[in-house]
């Protein structure tokens, strides 16, 4: 029998790593997606020497429309699983941000999830299966964590969340994982100074990845993964807005990132 498929976007480390491993191993084939073609490459074939997956890579930078398109095309033909891992965020305030750079992390966080999912869903729907998972954040949760990375992260939970009452009972699935601090390369790349960060706050990948399969299979539509998050959220959604504002500010860093 012809195996499974999961196309994932950002593999190449963190979470997107993550779900590769550890689809491959549940026996999955895989589709790649990322600009890192060497990196692409590597694990494509680290995955198939460990696991016997068959791995197509398919290079593509999604804050481009053509390269959008492309990996649309490759949905169309049909998926079991699409994570919608890839996303960024930058440091510095929004008003010194460059704004072709914000652009572009809209159309990476907000663009390709909208677009990806919109096209993975019509073939999992005439199959009556399928997993559609979206790599959100506790930023979007939880106001005050930066500015248009925090605004595109509750775009991909608001989005996930009204996806999923249309999705009742088609046999489709659809997500919204909501980490807090995980150990990747996210801050580094996007200029952000951790140092002080509390070491309770800090996730682990592969937990984060168990604990987004476990739920999704139960059907649970925003996932959060660690206790200590689940509290954090569950609290600010008791206590006053402008309350979590504040103890972001100083506790959880929300200045200095966009």
């Amino acid at each position: 029998m012809a195996r499974p498929v999961a196309l994932i976007t950002g593999p190449t480390s963190g979470l997107g790593a993550g779900f590769a491993r550890r689809y491959a191993i549940d026996g999955y084939d895989l589709v790649l997606v990322a600009r890192d073609v060497a990196r692409l490459e590597a694990l494509a074939a680290e995955l198939h020497d460990e696991a016997g997956a068959t791995v197509e890579v398919l290079p593509a930078d999604l804050a481009e429309a053509t390269d959008r398109a492309k990996v649309a095309d490759r949905l169309s033909a049909g998926v079991r699983v699409l994570v919608n891992n890839a996303g960024f965020g930058t440091s510095g305030e929004f008003w010194t941000a460059d704004l072709a750079t914000l652009q572009r992390q809209l159309h990476v966080n907000v663009t390709a999830v909208m677009q990806l999912t919109h096209a993975a869903l019509p073939p999992m729907l005439d199959a009556g299966e399928g997993t559609v998972i979206n790599v959100a954040s506790v930023a979007g949760l939880l106001p005050g964590r930066g500015s248009t990375y925090s605004a595109s992260k509750a775009w991909v939970v608001s989005f996930t969340e009204g996806l999923a009452n249309g999705l009742a009972g088609t046999g489709v699935g659809v997500h919204a994982l909501c980490p807090g601090f995980v150990h990747t390369e996210f801050h580094e790349r996007a200029g952000i100074e951790m140092d002080g960060t509390p070491s309770f706050l800090w996730l682990e990948v592969e937990d984060v990845v168990r604990d987004c399969l476990a739920d999704a299979a139960k059907g649970n539509v925003v996932i959060v993964p660690g206790v200590q998050y689940k509290a954090l959220t569950t609290a600010g959604r008791l206590v006053p807005r402008n309350l979590v504002r504040r103890i972001n500010k100083t506790v959880a860093k929300g200045r200095g990132r966009t």
